[in-house]
């Protein structure tokens, strides 16, 4: 993953550290088919302001896809930006907008990737092993890995690999529209993914969790 020619270099000693810290949090993610009943599905996503970043959560019925709850928390931003290493920017201040939430959603779907990641620990599954929580990512951009574009027409999948390992799909959720790129998380498999992710693209390209979750970032910075 090349270093933005724009930023200063990271410093070792902080990319030492979160790489150690990056292998523990990988070692304990676990995919397996989820063992829920799944009744309220959340989704979430989070928007950098500067050097502040606001995080929501929003928490959905399913399969009705009725909106029951949604909760926001803004603070500052501790980690600076080191590619392959968001999530340590990102999970600090979900944890934190996740600890409002009155419903306890039985899965978590993530604005970003799961174990579809150069060392199989995106946002999603990071969050999902912090919160111990069934979790599973949907992204707009594919992060690592090749795969081959999917028929036009919505419901068209092939997958995402890498390194002879498949670790995710490329779904087509909309007649037309760029795919999106879904993978587990923690505590979830590859199948129920993306079958929830299609499931939930209802009439737009992104599932409803995180559509709203996008969504409700824009209305809540205006209250911020």
């Amino acid at each position: 993953m090349a270093w933005p020619s724009h930023l200063p270099p990271p410093d070792p000693q902080l990319v030492r550290t979160l790489t150690e810290q990056q292998e523990k949090l990988r070692q304990q993610v676990v995919l397996q088919k989820p063992t829920f009943d799944l009744k309220l599905l959340a989704g979430c996503d989070s928007s950098f302001m500067g050097e502040h970043i606001l995080s929501v959560f929003v928490v959905l019925k399913y399969p009705e896809l009725e909106l029951v709850e949604k909760v926001w928390h803004y603070g500052p931003v501790e980690m600076p930006y080191i590619p392959g290493f968001l999530a340590f920017r990102e999970a600090p201040n979900l944890v934190q907008a996740y600890q409002k939430l009155e419903h306890t959603p039985d899965l978590i779907m993530v604005d970003g990737h799961g174990i579809a990641h150069p060392r199989r620990l995106g946002i999603a599954s990071q969050l999902g092993v912090l919160l111990n929580k069934p979790t599973m990512g949907v992204a707009k951009k594919v992060l690592t890995g090749k795969h081959e574009e999917p028929a036009p027409v919505k419901g068209s999948i092939t997958p995402l690999l890498h390194r002879q390992e498949h670790i995710g799909n490329v779904i087509r959720t909309k007649d037309k529209v760029k795919p999106v790129f879904v993978s587990p998380g923690h505590l979830m498999d590859l199948e129920t993914a993306t079958r929830i992710a299609l499931g939930t693209a209802v009439k737009h390209k992104l599932p409803e969790p995180t559509r709203l979750a996008d969504h409700y970032a824009e209305v809540f910075k205006k209250e911020v």
